[in-house]
């Protein structure tokens, strides 16, 4: 059973095992096929006619019978993590299978989450990772914009968003083969501030985020929709804007003004690029969305890494680090990777000795220091502030839980009230050590059902260890 986070990485693998095992041998389950195909392909799984099952998310829940291999490449990817309760992941979900079946599990990926790190750590699993004379054989030699020799050269290279480093690697690059340049937002300009002050550049409605989808367009609310032509700035009167944040869009036409003649393409949510060829490009693409190149990339940008960085996010180094790695996977060996990002920061100095072990343990040890995720377990409850009073006295939390806020917690955009702020929703945590994790759960299932015997009228939004924490 392997499962992989989209349907690109399926069609790679189904094509791998169509090629390796012969047609009719195994099936792939992804929601494209339709709900008719994909309920035929389950049940060929369930009686037994396939042996071999690779599909998304869902498929973690494949009836193989007599299974003796369960496969999770990428485990870190968002895309893995259940939206809908009660929220499961293929990682614990695959984990739980290969224990209670007496089954393989192999979970792979060009990082390592904390979560695998302390699989490895707990001796449940143990670590595959190639020799490092192997290794610097086939990795890229990676390089961080603003380095010293780089500022002896380039003074603005700190702070410009296009180096002289990262222009030269690219136009030497093309004479061998296509560009890939990874940019972390999507669209145009996602982000307008006042050209005067620099203060944000917000919607009159709603307070939202104002932003540009073309270089003629007029700014528009990303929240509400509404058109800010009349937008003048509240603080100091200006009517100007100027971008904060350059999306892949805009990127790609600075990109084709800069290299006249070259053939630029986008890959994103617009349209996501499976393959490219081997001549000369540019492939401007949102992490996640980097279509695989005819004999590799000839060099790889991965550009405004402050924005990854930046994030408040528990786990903003490590997915920053998974992003890179993925991207720079796709070059060639010994091609140039250039990072726009300082070399002395811990998720940089992964990327260029290509060591995400030692940064996964390194971030383990801080997590358990500060007392999050997966070095403990933590439930969060989201609901009103009275529903979530209540949900907490009514639990029997097991002995040495700890209880944090409740917070406010902001609104999805298209609901949101001005300044970002809730309108009512307040955030819990109950953090209890590792083993008090499975008696947390117990808990707060047991006072949930209380509540909806009651009749209460409002559900209180339970997570254990939710991805987004910060």
């Amino acid at each position: 059973l392997v499962v992989l986070a989209d349907g690109r990485d399926v069609a790679r693998v189904d094509a791998a095992l169509t090629a390796e095992l012969g047609p009719g041998r195994h099936v792939a389950l992804t929601a494209e096929l339709g709900p008719a195909e994909r309920y035929r392909r389950w049940l060929a799984v369930l009686r037994g006619a396939v042996r071999a099952v690779v599909g998304t998310r869902a498929a973690m829940f494949a009836p193989v019978a007599d299974l003796g291999l369960v496969v999770l490449w990428d485990d870190g990817d968002d895309v893995h993590a259940e939206p809908h309760a009660p929220y499961p992941h293929p990682r614990e979900v695959l984990a739980l299978r290969a224990h209670r079946g007496g089954a393989a599990a192999l979970f792979g990926g060009f990082t390592r989450t904390t979560e695998t790190t302390r699989l490895v750590e707990s001796g449940w699993a143990h670590p595959l990772a190639p020799e490092r004379t192997r290794l610097r054989q086939v990795m890229p030699r990676v390089r961080p914009v603003g380095d010293d020799a780089e500022l002896a050269r380039d003074g603005a290279a700190r702070t410009a968003r296009l180096s002289h480093l990262a222009f030269e690697t690219a136009r030497n690059a093309l004479r061998e083969g296509p560009v890939l340049v990874q940019v972390p937002r999507r669209g145009y300009l996602p982000g307008l501030a006042c050209g005067r002050c620099r203060g944000p550049a917000r919607c009159g409605a709603c307070q939202g985020p104002l932003a540009l989808t073309s270089s003629h367009a007029t700014p528009y609310c990303r929240w509400c929709g509404r058109i800010a032509g009349d937008w003048r700035c509240p603080h100091c009167g200006h009517i100007h804007v100027r971008a904060v944040v350059v999306g892949a869009r805009r990127t790609a036409e600075e990109l084709g003004r800069a290299f006249p003649g070259v053939n630029v393409r986008t890959s994103g949510r617009d349209g996501v690029l499976d393959t490219v060829g081997a001549g000369p490009a540019l492939v401007v693409s949102t992490p996640g969305a980097e279509p695989v190149a005819d004999g590799g990339y000839a060099a790889a940008l991965l550009l405004d890494g402050w924005v990854l960085l930046g994030r408040p996010d528990l786990r903003a180094g490590e997915e920053t680090l998974r992003r890179w790695l993925n991207a720079a996977a796709l070059v060639r060996p010994a091609a140039p990777v250039v990072v726009a990002a300082d070399g002395s920061l811990p998720a940089v100095q992964a990327l260029i000795r290509w060591d995400p072990v030692t940064f996964a343990e390194r971030e383990l040890a801080d997590r358990r220091g500060a007392g999050f995720p997966p070095a403990v377990r933590m439930a969060s409850l989201t609901a009103s502030p009275a529903a979530v009073r209540e949900l907490l006295a009514e639990t029997r939390l097991p002995d040495g839980a700890e209880v944090l806020g409740p917070v406010p917690v902001p609104d999805p955009p298209s609901g949101a009230a001005p300044g970002g702020e809730a309108r009512g929703r307040e955030r819990a945590l109950v953090r209890v050590p590792c083993g008090a994790g499975l008696a947390l759960a117990r808990a707060l299932k047991e006072a949930q059902g209380v509540r909806s015997a009651r009749k209460a009228p409002e559900t209180v939004r339970i997570q254990i260890d939710p991805l987004e924490l910060v």
